[in-house]
């Protein structure tokens, strides 16, 4: 195995691909060899590295731009730094080097014939952290798949390599049930034929990509490309012809599902592109018929949406759900927020978010959706838009949200 000491001094910064694209035996050789490196800043995106919260040396110091997977455990320990951005945000802060990055952490494919390793599947930050990245240090996986889009990476480019044979991890996300059924039912009937669909994931984009199966010509430029949309587009139906810019290809940063996903990920007719371009507010200006679909642990009554912390704990991001409600709601075509009516025995609509954070402004939500039905808040006034929130709030808390609404 490597030896971190050779490229990594006491203080130094390391970031790291997320979830799939994570480069875990990359990883875990860092987390057991640090003690003798000294303290580490480290960041990462999703990680599903169950070690993570069991066997991080206190000389660790783990920053991200959420919650998420394993993360929530170190959240509840006192020992996640978050870095609230938009998803947007991440390549300008490694090119001004606010986050780590001395030594960065890759899983590619193998080289091609001309010595150049694709990111494959985790694209995403990850192409725009390497271009200020002095050090590169690769998993070079044989099961991580070539895609298109970014531009490869010549074997010189890595300070060390190992080589490794394993299954890519998959997305342990459950099934949807029947009140992501509802729930995605009502989206359906929001999006139009011909739309580009950005889609939150979970167990929730997953009901809705599947409620999207008798749509005609979608369109998909989104963070990531998930086993659903890869039955639309068997089914004909995300075929993106009718897309403002990139027609006929779907736009994603990474890829997040099943074996099958990532074994038939280079024959889709897909570009993994950077955050840089997925996210940027420039390029999904000119996509006029996008429709945003992001997911809440609560919303207020007047359309201010929580999507970050709940019971106290960080459990979510701002993520990219921001960049795109955004463009959606002003020169798009619609932003979409979908949540449950209950969690826990308790309303997710409310009068004032329990969390205390707003992730996405009331300004940029134009239709907010539980299982009980569509709030259309577009053009509304924080009265209506009351009024239209409590209507489809679980019906035991509808009177009480109707009091509170007098208050506003």
């Amino acid at each position: 195995m490597i030896d971190f000491s050779k490229y990594l001094t006491k203080g130094a910064g390391v970031w790291w691909g997320q979830a799939a694209a994570e480069p875990r035996p990359l990883v875990d050789a860092l987390i057991a060899q640090t003690e003798r490196i000294g303290p580490l800043r480290v960041f990462t995106g999703l990680s599903w590295n169950d070690q993570l919260a069991v066997s991080m040396p206190e000389a660790v110091s783990m920053f991200s731009y959420g919650g998420l997977g394993e993360l929530r455990e170190l959240g509840k320990s006192g020992r996640l730094e978050v870095v609230p951005c938009h998803y947007s945000a991440l390549p300008r802060m490694f090119a001004e080097g606010r986050l780590p990055s001395d030594v960065g952490l890759v899983q590619v494919s193998a080289p091609d014939e001309h010595g150049r390793c694709s990111l494959g599947i985790g694209v995403d930050y990850v192409a725009d952290a390497l271009r200020h990245t002095p050090v590169l240090i690769a998993e070079i996986n044989q099961r991580m798949p070539a895609t298109l889009g970014t531009q490869r990476i010549p074997l010189e480019r890595f300070a060390a390599t190992i080589n490794t044979d394993r299954s890519l991890p998959e997305d342990p996300t459950r099934a949807p049930g029947v009140t992501e059924g509802r729930i995605a039912a009502h989206i359906a009937e929001l999006v139009e034929d011909g739309d580009t669909v950005q889609l939150g994931v979970g167990s929730m984009g997953a009901a809705v990509l599947d409620a999207l199966a008798e749509h005609q010509d979608l369109g998909f430029h989104t963070g990531m490309i998930t086993d659903g949309l890869l039955r639309l587009v068997d089914k004909g139906v995300a075929t993106g012809s009718r897309k403002e810019i990139d027609p006929g290809l779907i736009v994603a940063g990474t890829a997040l599902g099943s074996a099958e996903l990532y074994h038939r990920v280079p024959e889709l007719p897909a570009r993994f592109l950077p955050t840089s371009y997925t996210h940027s507010p420039l390029v999904l200006s000119r996509l006029r018929s996008l429709v945003s679909v992001n997911f809440a642990v609560e919303v207020d009554l007047t359309g201010q949406v929580g999507a970050e912390v709940s019971r106290g704990v960080y459990v979510g991001a701002v993520g990219g759900s921001v960049d795109f409600a955004r463009a959606a709601a002003l020169t798009g075509k619609r932003s979409i927020i979908a949540l449950r009516a209950t969690s826990g025995g308790r309303s997710t609509i409310k009068a004032a978010l329990d969390g205390g954070v707003v992730t996405t402004a009331r300004s940029d939500v134009d239709a907010v959706v539980t299982e009980y039905g569509v709030a259309h808040l577009r053009g509304c006034s924080i009265g209506e838009r009351a009024r239209r929130m409590a209507a489809i709030a679980a019906p035991e808390f509808r009177e009480r949200l109707d009091r509170e609404r007098n208050t506003l």
